[in-house]
């Protein structure tokens, strides 16, 4: 999926059930700076008034700072003072636009949490969002994060221009036309590979198993996602899930019947590449593999305070044995999925390569009618109370599948998933 952003997001439209939810792809302090900030802009623009913006003496103090001797005392003179000091000093104050600085100054303060999960959309940004959570948007479908510093690939969306042009989860990308990715921000990164359907992107992309820089051109064109997908042969029901998101609960309770009415013996559950989405439809599907009530996942807040979160499902697919495929494009409610049947249930196996490692939970809360932010408000433990963040999760099994593989179509990560689960009918 591509980002705005891990995120980035191709979930469908959010319910109007759920003011806001929580992503796994879920302040009065923040209020007083918004209204510092806002007040200000509301009264200067460059290229004008500039020095009409008054110094503001606002204050604002995070009662929960856990350091002592930390300065919690912001004094906001400093920020208008350079403010001013853009619109009187610098060389091209004609060229400078006040609201690209001032979304810069949001978009640095989240940065400054060292959290890439932590947000800011601007209007731009924040349509496209939209967009993906629409599940239809122009671009060449793969998501992206910025991982040690460099623009990275989490997953190419299944049948997507980037997959079917080679791009696979964990390349590195390093020119997006040409232009360096090096300190590209993830915004700027997505803005510049997507684009309307039926033009181009060249991408230099590194991948972990090759020592060459390969040129990639890759096709845009719409993107659709659907999140589940099934299959039944020989017995054994492969469902594949390419997202968590709003209609993932309604459209697995179809496959599910589907998978009952014609009597599959075994299950494999296919999570690769898929980067994630809304929380409660990762706990939703657990409910049809677990007896109701079993934790499927432990939130722990700033605060340290732990909620067990538990099926509610009727435990429908209980009886069937299950083989998860998982690879490093496996992130947040894919690997809460994946830990969760594993911890509940010690005849599950996993299969493949060891997961991406997100452990936390993101909220995305409105800012303004055309702006919101991603806040990463929660981490995440699997029920047996493991953290794997940046760490991800092992399989039982490991089987790679290398880009001759890919080339060659072959799996031999399925191929293995396939063997071990038919020895379990």
């Amino acid at each position: 999926m591509e980002e705005r952003t891990n995120n980035n997001i191709s979930e469908p439209t959010l319910p109007p059930r759920r003011a806001a939810r929580r992503f796994i792809v879920s302040g009065a302090v923040l209020g007083i700076i918004a209204f510092a900030f806002y007040a200000g802009y509301q009264k200067g623009a460059y290229g004008k008034a500039m020095t009409d913006v008054p110094v503001s003496p606002n204050r604002a103090v995070f009662q929960n700072a856990s350091n002592d001797d930390q300065d919690t005392t912001i004094d906001f003179a400093l920020f208008w003072k350079v403010w001013n000091l853009l619109g009187d000093k610098y060389v091209e104050k004609d060229t400078l636009d006040a609201k690209k600085l001032f979304y810069g100054a949001i978009d640095g303060m989240l940065a400054a949490t060292g959290d890439p999960y932590t947000t800011f959309f601007d209007p731009q940004e924040n349509k496209e969002f939209k967009e993906d959570l629409e599940q239809s948007f122009d671009g060449i479908g793969a998501e992206m994060q910025i991982k040690d510093g460099i623009l990275t690939v989490v997953a190419p969306l299944e049948n997507s221009p980037a997959q079917k042009a080679g791009i696979l989860a964990g390349d590195k990308i390093l020119k997006i036309d040409g232009e360096s990715t090096e300190n590209i921000g993830l915004n700027e990164a997505v803005a510049k590979i997507r684009g309307p359907r039926g033009t181009a992107v060249t991408l230099s992309v590194f991948h972990s198993d090759e020592d060459a820089i390969r040129e990639i051109t890759v096709q845009r064109d719409e993107i659709v996602v659907k999140s589940v997908l099934l299959e039944i042969r020989d017995g054994i029901a492969v469902i594949q899930l390419t997202k968590f998101g709003a209609e993932t609960t309604a459209e697995f309770k179809v496959a599910a019947q589907e998978v009952q009415r014609q009597g599959a013996r075994g299950i494999l559950i296919d999570v690769r590449n898929n980067s994630g989405g809304f929380l409660d439809a990762a706990v939703d599907l657990a409910g049809y593999f677990l007896p109701s009530g079993s934790v499927v996942v432990i939130e722990e807040d700033a605060e340290k305070r732990r909620r067990e979160l538990k099926t509610r499902g009727s435990n429908q697919l209980g009886g069937v044995p299950i083989v998860v495929l998982t690879n490093q494009g496996s992130a947040s409610a894919s690997e809460i999925l994946a830990a969760a049947l594993r911890e509940n249930r010690k005849d599950v196996l996993l299969v493949g390569e060891t997961s991406y490692g997100k452990g936390s939970v993101q909220e995305l809360i409105p800012t303004s009618s055309t702006t919101s932010v991603k806040i990463t408000v929660a981490r995440w433990l699997t029920p047996d109370g493991h953290q794997i963040n940046n760490e991800g999760i092992k399989p039982d099994e490991e089987v790679k599948l290398t880009r001759d593989d890919f080339e060659a179509g072959r799996d031999p990560q399925f191929d293995r998933a396939w063997e071990l689960l038919r020895k379990k009918l």
